[in-house]
């Protein structure tokens, strides 16, 4: 009886392991940007699914702002299935969600009424089968964000607050801790220079403000295409192979 007790609980033991690494590989699971100088500084490659990121835009302005959710979008349009968007004011300008690669098609919008609301619908959606829920609130608190990333855990859904702020008091609260694995801020910069008279592809400010199980960093990269990738300018891609060609340079004058 004692052997077959035994023999009871060290299964059960090892079910409970299998489930524990089930769910370790499972938030292992990442979405990478596809660039190289941005992949390597977040664990994994990539940005963690099945968590919860948050994004802010860097200034107090309206443009900054937008970047933040064209930036946000460029995330949810490189997951698989649909995407909730949760707001409380009926502001987000549906044409430029789908120049950053998200068409009507897959994109269900929920107008709340309040954060209260928005907060609920977010957490729900994290549970509810999307392959990535968006959310645009100006508090998140430490329990709040607990309770979303558990959510996005239980699924393996990707969460992104987008951060925005009525008052200009309501920004600091961008600055205390929460439970995100990852905090970013994006700018606007002048965009990319064209040969010829025109508009070239938009720039932003990219930073990195907090990762964890990681260090932070910023970038200068061009906006998001059509499928949602960003990428680096010419100039600074071509960085690192210059610095390569002119330390061969060097060896070979050596």
């Amino acid at each position: 009886m004692a052997m077959s007790s035994n023999r009871f609980a060290l299964s059960e033991l090892r079910e409970r392991i299998a489930r524990l690494e089930g769910g370790s590989a499972r938030r292992r699971e990442v979405l990478s940007f596809g660039v190289p100088a941005i992949d390597r500084v977040l664990p994994g490659g990539g940005l963690a699914l099945g968590a919860l990121h948050e994004v802010a835009g860097g200034g107090n302005g309206a443009l900054d702002g937008a970047a933040a959710a064209l930036f946000a979008a460029g995330i949810a349009a490189r997951t698989a299935g649909k995407v909730l968007w949760c707001v409380t004011r009926p502001d987000l300008f549906a044409p430029a969600i789908e120049q950053a690669g998200l068409p009507p098609g897959r994109v269900i919008y929920v107008e709340a009424g309040d954060e209260k609301s928005v907060l609920a619908c977010f957490e729900e959606g994290l549970r509810g089968g999307f392959g990535a829920v968006v959310a645009e609130i100006a508090r998140l608190s430490m329990t709040a964000s607990r309770r979303l990333q558990l959510a996005a855990e239980s699924s393996g859904a990707i969460g992104i607050a987008i951060r925005r702020w009525r008052r200009q008091t309501e920004a600091t609260d961008f600055g205390q801790p929460t439970a995100a694995a990852t905090r970013w801020r994006v700018s606007v910069l002048p965009s990319t220079p064209l040969p010829v008279q025109g508009v070239g592809r938009a720039r932003w400010q990219l930073e990195l403000i907090r990762c964890r199980a990681g260090e932070s960093a910023d970038f200068t990269v061009e906006a998001c295409d059509a499928k949602g990738r960003i990428a680096l300018p010419s100039e600074v891609a071509d960085r690192p192979l210059q610095k390569e060609k002119e330390i061969g340079r060097r060896r070979a004058s050596a």
